[in-house]
């Protein structure tokens, strides 16, 4: 076996390989990062990585682990070194990346992340932890205070365990040492997502005490951002791809498309890196972008996700590859989705969704639909549910995104179309299999049963207006099956 990345071997790489164009001994850790997985080592991490290339070198990151050690484990040995893999039809470009100069485990040692976090020099908190990562209702976006996690932070604050009670504690500790608060910047998939952490985390601050609460709230920095990059859970047959370019062993390599952005509201007050000399969109109101990329790609997203696995195809580019699955992404984005945009002037949307359908289709990236599929209770509500929302708001029409939401309800229900056992991943997941095996295979039933889950549909559950299309949608797919169905559907 060949020997395995790290410092030692970077000049063993061969020519073609992209390697850290900075000494990456002198990197200082400006950015502590909560939630170090695929898609911040092949996003946000690739962004600073370009800016310490640029001879900026107080931006490297302390990249934590909230739960599983399984990237640190990975990285350490590798001096936190690891390859970014771009895929397309073209050909694959790999790029080593050294901007992960720490890594950390937080169950192993909150207090060695918690002095990460409270460190002067650090001036950023990212975070990419998923919809679920926050502890919140993503229906109203408030804080969850029966959730576990937040009852375990109020109980013992000093050893959080949520990323909304690391945040508090971390930002308790900097006031009382009279050090400036960091700015919080997370770069997940939550509507108004700024908006939305800083809503939370002050909420449990304020459970904690008064005027902690009021200290996050009023002087806590929160931009909002967008981020977008199509990022597949690493496979072995990715590592040995990697490895074939490399010369080299990688434990965990990310694989991404070559289409990367990052849409961010400027608001440091401590400062930043020179985020627009990468590429970065540094904009005053990020809301018109998130809509049109939760709305366009994420919700298109997951209906092929649901749609596609239940027709049995393991990848969104194969589900993009059947010709109706084509057909629904472009009448679901052109007839229900683009209506409730409002772009700033100059954005070419028609331009963007045809960039999506391409990306969609990518042959080089094996996205599975069930990895998509993960976590749907947290992701609708933004994803097709708000867009939903807004048609019914205008006496419009529903028939594709009820499609998405049926999709969504007989994935749940935990068997496939053969009557096999789906292996469904969602923090409600016991909840939504008791509440389908009780209402059983009748859409009747079951889509009542399911659209009385107020965490995903708010008060639209009830309403008969977004409640029929959707038990219609979810009647057909239980007659005809998700292919025939999306073929009777997506129209010729």
């Amino acid at each position: 076996m060949s020997p395995r990345l790290s410092l030692s071997t970077l000049a063993d790489l061969p020519a073609a390989v992209a390697r850290p164009a900075y000494d990456i001994a002198a990197a200082e850790v400006g950015v502590v990062h909560l939630g170090v997985g695929a898609f911040h080592r092949a996003h946000q991490a690739a962004y600073l990585d370009a800016i310490l290339s640029r001879g900026h070198k107080g931006w490297a990151i302390c990249g934590a682990s909230l739960r599983s050690p399984d990237t640190s484990d990975a990285l350490d040995p590798q001096d936190g070194l690891y390859t970014l893999a771009e895929r397309s039809g073209a050909g694959d470009n790999l790029r080593v990346i050294g901007s992960l100069r720490r890594l950390l485990v937080a169950p192993r040692d909150p207090e060695a992340l918690l002095a990460a976090m409270c460190d002067p020099r650090v001036r950023i908190v990212t975070l990419t932890v998923t919809e679920k990562g926050y502890c919140h209702d993503p229906a109203s976006g408030t804080l969850d205070e029966a959730h576990p996690d937040i009852r375990a932070d109020l109980a013992s604050p000093q050893r959080p365990v949520s990323a909304p009670g690391y945040l508090v504690e971390a930002l308790a500790r900097r006031r009382a040492a009279g050090v400036a608060p960091f700015t919080v910047l997370t770069c997940d998939n939550l509507p108004a997502n700024g908006k939305t952490v800083a809503r939370v985390t002050a909420r449990l601050a304020a459970l904690r005490d008064d005027d902690l609460g009021r200290f996050v709230a009023g002087e806590v920095a929160f931009p909002s951002t967008m981020v977008d990059r199509i990022v597949p859970a690493t496979t072995d047959d990715d590592r040995a791809l990697v490895a074939a370019g490399l010369g080299l062993q990688d434990a965990w390599p990310v694989m991404a498309e070559p289409f990367t952005q990052w849409v961010v509201e400027d608001h440091f007050p401590l400062g930043r890196p020179p985020l627009e000399e990468v590429g970065v969109e540094l904009v005053s109101d990020v809301e018109p972008f998130e809509h049109m990329k939760l709305r366009l790609l994420n919700g298109a997203h997951s209906t092929l996700a649901y749609l596609g696995y239940l027709a049995g195809d393991a990848t969104i580019a194969d589900t993009m590859a059947v010709p109706a699955f084509a057909r629904l992404v472009v009448r679901l984005q052109d007839e229900e989705v683009t209506p409730t945009l409002h772009l700033p002037a100059g954005v070419d949307v028609a331009a963007y969704k045809r960039a999506l359908r391409e990306r969609f289709a990518n042959p080089a990236l094996r996205h599975r639909t069930w990895q998509i599929a993960m976590d749907g209770s947290q992701k609708l509500p933004q994803r097709l549910v708000a867009t939903a929302r807004d048609r019914l708001a205008a006496g419009a029409p529903i028939p594709l995104l009820a499609l998405g939401v049926a999709g969504w309800m007989r994935y749940v229900t935990g068997r496939d179309e053969q009557g096999n056992a789906i292996d469904v991943r969602d923090p409600l997941a016991a909840r939504l299999k008791a509440l389908a095996d009780e209402a059983g295979p009748d859409a009747s039933r079951l889509a009542p049963a399911l659209l009385s889950v107020r965490e995903v549909f708010a008060d639209l559950g009830a309403d008969p207006r977004f409640a029929g299309p959707v038990r219609d949608a979810l009647a057909r797919l239980m007659a005809r099956g998700a292919a025939a169905t999306v073929e009777e559907m997506a129209g010729g």
